[in-house]
């Protein structure tokens, strides 16, 4: 009997610690899946590196700083128990006790639930090869290079930490939306404009319009308006057509470009359906910046006239050499291969300088599980002078009912240089 009763406290035993591992490989995954959601990748890993290992360059207005390794190694995060773990992502506080740089958004990363911070430092801690790298120290200059301003700067801008709390009475899809693009998501950090400080002028939608407004240039890029302007933001989309364009880098009339390439690439393509139907519903539940927005309205005096061997409009003899054969002399393009110029918001925001570095430098519609096929446009750089490339740019923004404002040789030199 006593033998018995050892056998089955040891099955139980057995089962318990069976149950255990289960439960540890289950957070695992689900902190696997977050830190997709976060896009943690692209920041912490070099071109070449190993996953996490840090060293990525981030150049910023006081300097370059480097990603640091975040692998379960002692060089990264080993010695890091869940409170340093906590105090870093969300509160922006390394375990020697300093603060962080806010090229980590840890002012994001505050409303992240602690549930979803035990899953992800599992998957950090249980699911990364560890990788012995030391970090790199930040290229910046004295007295920005002080690390005790950005205690006070925390102090000032960065939001207390608290869970992320749906708004009462909110459609559980819009709330997890809003949970993903204004925590893990961090979409703020690019597509939010920053004041003088730096800080985000707002962390979500309830602080002001300025929240997902479209940023300054950042690395060359604008990250556009996501609210609901037609003109320059979300307005004419609708919901299906942004699930496609986060799962797989394009729509029937646009075409992912600049860093927004590397989110979908590492993170989006990697989501749920029902999480990116939530992020889109989100986006779209924001109103327009400027509430007097008018829908796009094509206009086919640029397409007839071209049509008709017409091209005395400046800019347009450089843009049927050079642009027509894939975005069409109608400016709509081919579906989900060459995207439309004809309506597209980011040709029409006030700040040109996406069309003007994608026509100098070119760009990579990236491969994605869904969507394989990869479209590659051409640098024009090495072809077009600065005057050129301000003609056809100007074309495309004055063409087929753009609104877009005037551009410069000396804006699009500028930028070359």
């Amino acid at each position: 009997m006593k033998a018995v009763v050892i056998a089955s406290l040891a099955l139980l035993s057995s089962l318990s610690a069976m149950a255990a591992e289960t439960d540890q490989q289950a957070l695992v995954k689900q902190g696997e899946y977050l830190a997709r959601a976060g896009d943690c990748v692209a920041c912490h890993t070099a071109k070449g590196g190993k996953p996490f290992a840090g060293g990525l360059p981030m150049e910023t207005p006081i300097g370059t700083i480097f990603s640091t390794n975040i692998t379960p190694d002692p060089s990264g995060i080993g010695a890091y128990s869940f409170d340093d773990f906590d105090k870093a992502v969300r509160h922006g506080i390394a375990k020697n006790g300093s603060t962080l740089y806010p090229a980590m958004p840890y002012p994001s990363y505050a409303r992240v639930n602690q549930a979803d911070m035990q899953a992800l430092y599992a998957y950090f801690m249980n699911g990364v090869e560890p990788v012995a790298q030391a970090n790199k120290d930040s290229d910046i200059p004295w007295p920005m290079s002080m690390r005790w301003p950005l205690a006070m700067w925390r102090w000032a801008f960065a939001p207390a930490v608290a869970d992320f709390t749906p708004v009462a009475g909110q459609d559980p899809v819009v709330s997890r939306g809003a949970y993903l693009v204004e925590g893990l998501g961090h979409c703020g950090a690019c597509h939010t404009p920053r004041a003088l400080t730096m800080q985000e002028k707002a962390l979500s939608a309830s602080d002001s319009s300025a929240f997902l407004a479209g940023s300054a240039p950042l690395e060359g890029w604008i990250a556009k308006n996501l609210r609901g302007d037609h003109k320059d933001g979300l307005g004419s989309w609708d919901e299906a057509q942004l699930v496609q364009f986060l799962k797989t880098g394009r729509s029937d009339r646009s075409a992912v470009f600049g860093g927004m390439s590397d989110v979908i690439e590492h993170s989006m393509q990697y989501m749920s359906e029902d999480d990116l139907t939530a992020i889109a519903r989100y986006l779209k539940s924001l109103p327009a910046v400027n509430p007097a927005d008018k829908p796009h309205q094509y206009d086919p005096a640029v397409a007839d006239a071209l049509w008709n061997g017409d091209d005395s409009k400046r800019g347009a003899a450089v843009y049927i050499d050079n642009c027509a054969a894939c975005h069409r002399t109608d400016g709509n393009g081919y579906t989900r291969v060459f995207p439309a110029l004809a309506g597209n918001p980011v040709l029409q925001s006030d700040d040109p300088t996406s069309l003007i570095h994608i026509v100098l430098k070119g760009g990579t519609l990236p491969a994605t599980h869904t969507a394989p096929s990869t479209f590659t446009m051409p640098a024009f750089d090495w072809r077009l002078s600065d005057q050129e490339v301000a003609d056809v740019v100007n074309f495309i923004r004055t063409s087929w009912g753009n609104k877009g404002g005037d551009v410069t040789e000396k804006d699009v030199k500028a930028l070359r240089e």
